[in-house]
């Protein structure tokens, strides 16, 4: 995807592979979108740029149904959680992804960026995470349990009040600071962190799994 952003800003504003790079990393930084930055001051339209990088991506060659992501969801106690997709996305991207990997019926709604309405809203901005306590119905965001690899975005959530997840590769260096409550690199270590919310427990104890440590 990162390549197709750059050869929409190469494109539509005539830079240079480098000047486009960096400007499309600029306004990621600075709006939490690169098509938020290309709105505002380029006047682009979000929607075409959709159909030009998001939709154009051959995504059926890449991903494919992930089982084990299906158990995981299914294994949720739905009496206790409500499971929510939360992106950037547009609405058709989204439901694409999930419809690939086998998991669009495993959630209750989603919040997705409007490319439809200006201004755009999105993560990591406090006006996105109202939409979705909104938009999910919770009552208070003691409520809101929070699952994303950005650490931006977990980094808003948890100033926000929500108990947040950092999801790492597995890859990553560890981070100098850590920017959610806890951090794992793969979801199964939600069953160790939350057992009281999944329907049976796996036994197995995941070492990645780390709290969030701050100095007094």
């Amino acid at each position: 995807m990162q390549d197709l952003i750059d050869d929409y800003f190469v494109a539509h504003l005539s830079l240079s592979r480098n000047d486009a790079n960096r400007l499309h990393l600029r306004y990621y930084k600075d709006y939490g979108l690169a098509i938020a930055g290309l709105v505002l001051h380029h006047k682009i339209d979000p929607l075409e740029f959709n159909s030009k990088v998001d939709d154009a991506l051959p995504l059926d060659g890449i991903i494919t149904p992930d089982s084990q992501l299906r158990e995981l969801l299914a294994d949720i106690d739905r009496t206790k959680v409500k499971p929510w997709l939360f992106t950037n996305a547009y609405i058709n991207h989204a439901q694409r992804v999930i419809r690939l990997l086998g998991v669009e019926d495993m959630f209750e709604g989603i919040t997705f960026c409007d490319y439809g309405k200006w201004p755009l809203v999105c993560k990591p901005h406090e006006e996105m995470f109202r939409k979705a306590e909104v938009e999910a119905g919770a009552s208070s965001v003691d409520d809101c349990y929070f699952v994303d690899d950005s650490a931006l975005n977990c980094r808003h959530a948890h100033s926000r009040g929500w108990t947040t997840t950092h999801l790492l590769e597995p890859d990553d260096p560890e981070p100098a600071t850590k920017d959610a409550r806890y951090q794992i690199r793969k979801l199964e270590g939600l069953r160790e962190l939350f057992p009281q919310f999944f329907l049976s427990t796996s036994g197995v104890v995941d070492s990645d799994v780390a709290p969030l440590k701050t100095s007094q």
